[in-house]
């Protein structure tokens, strides 16, 4: 008897280290969103091994212009965008995750022209940010149905100095992790647009502040929250700066703005994406002209952020970026050199090293 259960315990831990070995051997696989102008055909996948190392998986879903996406929290369905302009509106599509393939399911109105970015929360609801429309769509999803129709849409007013600004623009809108509040960036009226879903009036509705100016000319793009779910980091991508927004009593305020760029270089060089470490210590940022990622250090008191570096990306115009799941390395999707580039993160500096690059067309969003 105590022979057979001595051979069960070798075969069970033969095997868990066997799988342990594969998992470790396969690492991570990952979705990139592209434009459609050149040779891609839609949306990619690829792969990121334990060392870091990249490989394109291949071309699963055949689409236009999937220039963002979204997953809901199950992994079964993965959200696209359509960037397009059709009579005033673009798309959002849904598809079916299976293995190395997307199943299309569905494909809804956006709200307006030219959505750029999409996301979805734990009660999958979706949020659509319109470029041109200068407006966010609010949809809903189900695995087995896909997309429901629009069901509102919150335009926004105003501009401000700058040239790209003489319109709204949003760019980004995401739920607040712990409340019900929506979070919108929008670059042409230089503001973050704050609501909440009213499930009676199925209608975005304001909240009492509605809006937070951000420093002239600014253009703020993207944000991302700090774990402590307090502070937000938010990418102004005018004038290259990154600006810490802080909540007391129900107000937004800026508490911090830090430039992206080396103080001695000059030419034209325009902001784009941004994230942080799931341990809340690094904020990293990328720079489109500079090419490269910039790299804060954040104070754990206070939130504020002091700079530690750059890393170049080895490519050109790094669009979006991404941490693998296990924050070991940082993927970057860089456009208009068709590659995409890994490097390895160091936790305790926050420093990349190249590890590896592989081709891809027009990559604009990298999606583990």
């Amino acid at each position: 008897m105590m022979k057979k259960i001595s051979m069960f315990i070798v075969i069970t831990l033969f095997f868990s280290c066997s799988m342990s070995k594969v998992q470790e051997k396969t690492g991570s696989n990952f979705y990139v969103g592209t434009y459609t102008n050149g040779e891609s055909e839609g949306i990619y996948k690829y792969q990121l091994n334990a060392a870091g190392k990249l490989k394109q998986i291949g071309l699963v879903a055949k689409t236009d212009n999937p220039s963002y996406l979204a997953k809901t929290k199950d992994n079964k369905t993965l959200l696209a965008v359509d960037e397009t302009n059709e009579n005033g509106t673009g798309y959002v599509n849904s598809f079916r995750i299976e293995k190395d393939s997307l199943v299309f399911v569905s494909k809804s109105k956006s709200g307006g022209a030219h959505p750029c970015f999409v996301s979805i929360n734990d009660k999958n609801q979706v949020l659509v940010a319109n470029y041109s429309g200068g407006n966010v769509g609010f949809l809903e999803i189900d695995d087995q149905n896909g997309l429901t129709n629009l069901l509102a849409v919150q335009q926004h007013v105003g501009n401000e100095i700058n040239p790209k600004q003489q319109t709204p623009h949003a760019h980004f809108s995401k739920f607040h992790p712990t409340k019900n509040e929506i979070i919108s960036v929008d670059l042409g009226t230089n503001q973050l647009w704050f609501s909440t879903f009213d499930t009676q009036k199925k209608e975005l509705a304001f909240t009492n502040q509605k809006t937070l100016n951000m420093n002239i000319g600014a253009g703020p793009r993207h944000f991302t929250f700090h774990p402590n779910n307090k502070w937000m980091y938010v990418v102004n991508e005018l004038n290259n700066t990154v600006s810490l927004v802080k909540e007391k009593e129900n107000l937004y305020t800026v508490d911090q703005t830090i430039a992206m760029l080396p103080k001695d270089f000059k030419k034209y060089s325009k902001a784009a994406d941004i994230h942080i470490s799931k341990d809340g210590q690094f904020v990293y940022a990328s720079n489109r002209g500079h090419e490269s990622i910039v790299i804060y250090k954040v104070n754990p008191e206070n939130g504020t952020l002091s700079l530690v570096g750059f890393q170049n990306v080895k490519g050109k115009h790094p669009r979006n970026f991404s941490l693998s799941p296990d924050d070991n390395f940082l993927v970057v999707a860089n456009k208009d050199s068709n590659n995409i580039v890994s490097f390895k993160r160091d936790a305790k500096t926050g420093k990349l090293s190249f590890v590896s690059e592989v081709f891809a067309p027009n990559p604009v969003c990298v999606l583990f």
